[in-house]
């Protein structure tokens, strides 16, 4: 397939190398294509292109967004609702508030009972939005090996085709996938962030996944 993945962070960049080793062709968005950061990862990655927000929503047939929670809406709106429409959106967006977390555990800027990836599905609802990617830090996110066995990462979306889809995606991956149901259960999956960085922020431990335990 055709990947744009719409965000040139850490995260973006992980996740448009593992594309590429998977055999897709990948298009790194950026707000920026002069970056340094961006020029280094395609002098890394020849095989890989770089654009803008608005020509990789164009380029790709499935999308990833991968920026920060707070630039989320933005970010759609400079890559063009439009660009989304009829296609498979993978959110790997965490609504991450500004100040520092406290005790190991950040803040959400979002309430309870709702999600960041509800607002990204209502602001492209042409688009079946599925959430992946969210819970891990982006070291594990390629063919993750860890003692434990295969780590599970939990998904939503509306669109039960699109899930399959990113099922697939996440078997290349390494993961064992696990279907939460509809786009409201973001609003438990979102959080998953916040347990997951505990460790990290208290110990400097980052090497870990989430795994659910079934009969």
């Amino acid at each position: 397939m055709k990947i744009g993945v719409i965000g040139s962070g850490e995260v973006g960049q992980t996740l448009g190398t593992a594309f590429l080793a998977e055999g897709h062709d990948v298009m790194l968005g950026t707000r920026d294509p002069e970056k340094d950061a961006v020029k280094k990862w395609k002098n890394e990655n020849p095989k890989g292109q770089t654009g803008t927000f608005d020509a990789t929503a164009r380029f790709g047939e499935l999308l990833i967004l991968c920026v920060a929670g707070g630039g989320a809406a933005s970010a759609v709106q400079q890559a063009g609702v439009g660009n989304f429409s009829g296609k498979v959106v993978i959110d790997t967006t965490n609504p991450i508030a500004g100040p520092p977390p406290e005790t190991g555990v950040l803040q959400f800027f979002t309430e309870q009972n709702s999600s960041l990836m509800e607002k990204i599905q209502d602001l492209i609802p042409d688009a079946n939005v599925v959430k992946a990617f969210n819970s891990v830090g982006n070291l594990m996110m390629y063919k993750p090996q860890l003692p434990g066995g295969v780590p599970t990462m939990f998904i939503c979306g509306n669109s039960t085709a699109a899930k399959t889809t990113v099922t697939d995606i996440l078997t290349s991956f390494g993961w064992e996938t696990e279907d939460m149901g509809v786009a409201a259960a973001a609003r438990a999956i979102e959080p998953l962030c916040m347990l997951w960085c505990i460790p990290g922020f208290l110990h400097n431990r980052w090497n870990h996944a989430f795994k659910l335990l079934k009969p």
